[in-house]
């Protein structure tokens, strides 16, 4: 598989980010570690060798990009205001910086996202706020309230990075045209956040496909397995 890693230098957030390409030609497909993990995860624990059919045959082209966990959400000594915008911040640089390049290099308006775990988070959320970038996106054992890392403290930066909040109060027809993925298993420790940010849609009449698998933990295996299959079904 063809791989570059680059440093990505963002004007929004002062610093450069890595940003490992993986794939020669394809559907480009933007997708996120898991919290803390670094920008080569995805490939270390076999994630993207679970779609080298996809890649090698030219049908996606994987964008792996590094977060800002610990300048934001995980930042112990960073107050709750802070987390919030510099997170509004990276959602900001994804938006205006990166996916415009992404744009650019594979000659299309709409792009895939996925991840796991923290990564689902990341890429739904990221989806959900800008539909009209968003053809696909895939969410394995994700948790889709940032609640709890805010420690009661609540201003629109939080409202807006937080799917299960700005959801309720989004008009429907904006993703009509988006195909959703929310995986989990019954053995998952975000099996019953899943399933209540699944609910949220379901109210919403959006349509979405809930999978869970069983006798799966939460972990690489449970993703690696399942992520050809969601693939599969968003790329038909």
């Amino acid at each position: 598989m063809q791989e570059r890693n680059i440093n990505f230098y963002s004007h929004i957030l002062g610093k450069n980010l890595s940003l490992q390409i993986i794939g020669h030609w394809g559907y480009p497909v933007l997708m996120f570690p898991t919290s803390m993990g670094s920008v080569s995860q995805n490939k270390d624990m076999g994630l993207i060798h679970s779609v080298k059919p996809w890649i090698d045959e030219g049908r996606i082209k994987t964008y792996n990009i590094e977060t800002i966990d610990f300048e934001s959400f995980y930042g112990k000594n960073i107050s709750p205001h802070d987390r919030a915008y510099n997170y509004e911040l990276y959602t900001r640089f994804l938006i205006s910086e990166l996916v415009p390049k992404i744009q650019e290099e594979n000659r299309v308006h709409r792009i895939g996202l996925a991840g796991c775990s923290f990564g689902a988070y990341h890429a739904v959320n990221f989806a959900f706020k800008n539909p009209d970038i968003a053809s696909f996106v895939i969410g394995m054992s994700g948790s889709y309230d940032i609640s709890s890392f805010m420690r009661g403290y609540h201003d629109n930066n939080v409202y807006f990075n937080n799917p299960v909040e700005f959801m309720p109060n989004a008009e429907s027809w904006k993703y009509n045209h988006m195909k959703i993925v929310l995986g989990t298993s019954d053995w998952d420790i975000c099996r019953n956040e899943t399933l209540r940010f699944s609910g949220i849609l379901r109210e919403k009449g959006i349509d979405h496909w809930y999978d869970e698998k069983k006798w799966a933990k939460h972990d690489w295996p449970l993703w690696n397995m399942a992520f050809p299959e969601y693939l599969g079904a968003v790329l038909k």
